[in-house]
């Protein structure tokens, strides 16, 4: 009854939009054909200071012996005084491959994005690398360690130069299951341009999931990203706090 009253009330206080699971999968975890999709409200501060909607659902295969594979996407549209000021459209793919039987695993993935607020045209990322589980609390918290590199190419639609370029590509991932299927995420990246490391783009992630009945869950998020070289006109840094419904399937 207490989880009824808290879905109701959070339904009639705020706007619905998406947002996927940052938390890392792991081969065996969830045998074949699963996905999420998830509506909420969100709040900007930063390059966006405002309230805006958003859409998103993530889908994905695990064979359950050697790898687990998954797609994503995103549309997010905003206004502030009838004027928009929010666009943008993102799309993951990312496959995970067993190397030994726990620990080592190599993944491959591509990302498209836009964002006109950033001034951003289009970001195409083509990349691969090594992930290490560096540990394991008992059986409901796991650690991983990631790197390696992708190819970036950007065109902004601002008078920026286009960009292509060969990033770093180093995270830590950790995550804890309590409860019924709830979940705690956290994730830190460290993304260096490997000719010059004065521009780099670091993120933070911080999301929790709680179960709130078969399968919905309530989730909260804070993100805190920093990008050292942004478009003309651009912020560095967005802060981005999130409330928002999942539904699993």
């Amino acid at each position: 009854m207490i989880k009824i009253i808290l879905l109701i009330s959070i339904m009639s206080t705020q706007y619905l939009f998406a947002l996927v699971s940052i938390a890392p999968m792991e081969i065996g975890e969830k045998e074949g054909i699963h996905g999420n999709a998830s509506f909420g409200f969100e709040t900007k501060r930063g390059n966006t200071n405002k309230d805006n909607y958003k859409g998103s659902a993530k889908v994905s295969y695990d064979n359950n012996i050697d790898y687990v594979t998954w797609g994503e996407v995103s549309a997010e549209y905003g206004e502030a005084n009838h004027v928009q000021d929010t666009n943008k459209q993102y799309l993951h793919l990312r496959y995970i491959h067993a190397i030994t039987k726990k620990g080592i695993r190599y993944e491959l993935f591509g990302q498209l994005e836009e964002n006109k607020f950033k001034r951003i045209k289009n970001r195409t990322l083509l990349g691969g690398g090594l992930r290490f589980k560096i540990f394991e609390i008992f059986k409901d918290g796991r650690g991983y360690l990631g790197l390696g590199t992708f190819y970036e190419d950007i065109s902004y639609l601002s008078n920026d130069p286009h960009e292509n370029n060969i990033r770093l590509n180093t995270y830590f991932a950790y995550t804890a299951k309590f409860g019924i299927d709830s979940r705690i995420t956290y994730t830190l990246y460290y993304q260096p341009k490997i000719e010059d490391v004065s521009d780099h783009i670091y993120s933070q992630k911080l999301q929790l999931q709680l179960f709130i009945y078969e399968q919905l869950f309530l989730n909260f998020q804070i993100a805190y990203d920093t990008d050292t070289k942004p478009a003309i006109g651009v912020e560095k840094y967005d802060f981005t706090q999130t409330t928002s419904f999942m539904y699993k399937f």
